[in-house]
């Protein structure tokens, strides 16, 4: 298999680029490879391209793109920004991780009041520049040729404001707890035809307190995944799937 590379300044067939420094350590450290070798660069923005490897030195690595090249994995036909509350040690990575390998078209970071992570926190950590760096991974292990963008994250209040005024995109979902779902549907039950793009807003370990679930209901549909209490870091990957075979995209 043609080995793939993170090229954001991949456009067009006959460049020479430079591949970003941590990609160059990629080719060169872990996969040994040498001038005149075949790989594949993906821009992050849904094209692909075959390439030869122009250069290699200790400092860059150019490839010379040849053409462009049939995507592996076609982008969804329903655009999900996943609104995910930040949860705590290294389970957030994981769904960075699995719900880009899915199709999630963006994820927004938020912070309620029961996540353990604070904003301030997260800036000193610089976690969405992680975040990111993991993004990109995922797409090139599944076959991505778009790059999900990570968005700088946000308190609740914030998104409610932001979805009451169409700065996102609605219809917006909120899952809540089976214990709270007064006057809540189950995915199950979704209708009609596919959206072509939804906001699916998932909470924190905690659960939403009775103040976030009113907001919350003021913007989104409250929605279900049944009667059972599932793993904050699995919610959104069950979501996610449950979405996508609703709207058949699988």
């Amino acid at each position: 298999m043609t080995a793939r590379f993170y090229a954001p300044a991949a456009e067009r067939a006959g460049e020479v680029i430079d591949l970003p420094s941590d990609e160059a350590a990629h080719l060169t450290r872990v996969l040994r490879l040498k001038t005149g070798a075949a790989v594949r660069v993906f821009n992050g923005r849904g094209r692909e391209f075959d390439g030869v490897v122009d250069a290699v030195s200790k400092k860059l690595v150019r490839v010379r793109i040849d053409g462009t090249c049939e995507v592996t994995a076609a982008e969804p036909r329903v655009s999900v920004i996943l609104a995910q509350a930040v949860l705590k040690g290294d389970k957030m990575d994981e769904v960075i991780k699995d719900t880009v390998m899915m199709g999630a078209t963006a994820i927004q970071p938020i912070v309620t009041t029961r996540t353990e992570v604070m904003l301030a926190a997260l800036q000193r950590g610089r976690r969405r520049e992680r975040w990111e760096r993991i993004a990109v991974t995922a797409a090139k292990q599944c076959g991505r040729a778009t790059v999900p963008g990570i968005l700088e994250p946000r308190p609740f209040t914030d998104l409610i404001e932001a979805l009451g005024h169409a700065a996102l995109p609605a219809p917006a979902l909120m899952l809540v707890e089976p214990s709270a779902s007064d006057g809540a549907f189950s995915l199950g039950e979704l209708a009609g035809s596919p959206p072509r793009e939804v906001t699916l807003v998932i909470g924190p370990e905690g659960g939403w307190t009775p103040e976030e679930l009113d907001l919350g209901s003021s913007t989104c549909r409250l929605v279900t995944l049944g009667t059972r209490t599932l793993r904050a870091d699995a919610t959104p990957v069950i979501a996610l799937a449950a979405l996508f075979a609703i709207w058949k995209e699988y």
